[in-house]
């Protein structure tokens, strides 16, 4: 069997319909349905079935159905999801993540399923907004305190860009324009250069909304996040755990500072299709 071929096998065979998995982005069957499209994509042809997609997708409409109607969430949210017994809002490990993905149009989600559970789901994480434009790391969480794509403004700002995309409403666009300032206001990372919580991750939401809009303003704020990036090591950051990891270290930098070389082109590794 060649190359080629060996990796959607595989795919296809991990057992993401256990009801143990989690739905999150990093561990879970958002990131595996990623790496399903992700495939598809590269490949230019149906390596992976739509039919294997939606299943593992109506899984994910299923759980979090489950979970709305157990903890009494369904009058505000019909969807909801746990990560470690807590509704995290974000875009690695909570519902800003999960719904970014239930509107791509590669998985298939029904008119019907994208109006009456994702779209009222989305505006639930909507009025979770802080007055500042960020939001909480999880629900019933005070703290405005983060401000990286995994956790606030960064991250759910790719929600709201892939609504307003669906089903055209100014405000999501509204709230997006909104975290773009909390981001330059807040997103330069004493963590660090990295992805998930750093300066390069934060830069990226700018690309997107550039892309979206084609207004300058958002290249340039991308190119001064990276000319922060380029003293790496001189603004006192901490050293992360994994200093050479794609999500961490120096490897999602160096993934950034090489996509804004083609910023029309630039994607979110492993996360942006």
């Amino acid at each position: 069997m060649s190359l080629v071929n060996v990796c959607p096998s595989r795919l296809l065979h991990l057992p993401k319909l256990d009801s143990r998995v989690p739905d999150e982005l990093l561990y879970g069957r958002m990131g595996y349905l990623f790496a399903l499209l992700f495939v598809n994509k590269q490949f230019g042809e149906e390596k992976i079935p739509q039919s294997h997609i939606q299943q593992v997708c109506e899984a994910v409409l299923a759980s979090g159905e489950n979970l709305a109607k157990k903890r009494n969430f369904t009058s505000k949210s019909p969807l909801m999801y746990e990560w470690y017994q807590e509704y995290y809002v974000g875009a690695a490990h909570g519902l800003a993540g999960i719904y970014y993905y239930l509107m791509q149009p590669g998985l298939g989600v029904s008119q019907t399923k994208l109006h009456s559970l994702v779209k009222p789901s989305v505006d639930y994480v909507c009025q979770l907004k802080f007055p500042s434009g960020n939001y909480p790391p999880c629900i019933e969480d005070s703290r405005d305190l983060l401000v990286h794509w995994c956790h606030g403004a960064p991250g759910v700002i790719y929600m709201l860009l892939q609504a307003y995309k669906v089903f055209g409403e100014q405000k999501y666009l509204s709230d997006a324009l909104q975290c773009a300032e909390v981001i330059w206001q807040w997103g330069l990372m004493k963590k660090g250069c990295g992805l998930c919580h750093g300066t390069a991750g934060n830069a990226y939401a700018f690309l997107t909304l550039y892309n979206l809009t084609q207004d300058v303003k958002y290249l340039y704020r991308a190119c001064k996040f990276a000319d922060w990036c380029l003293s790496y090591g001189q603004h006192g950051c901490r050293t992360p755990d994994t200093p050479f990891s794609l999500f961490e270290g120096m490897a999602g930098t160096i993934y950034f500072l090489a996509d804004l070389l083609v910023p029309t082109k630039a994607k979110f590794p492993a996360f942006e299709l």
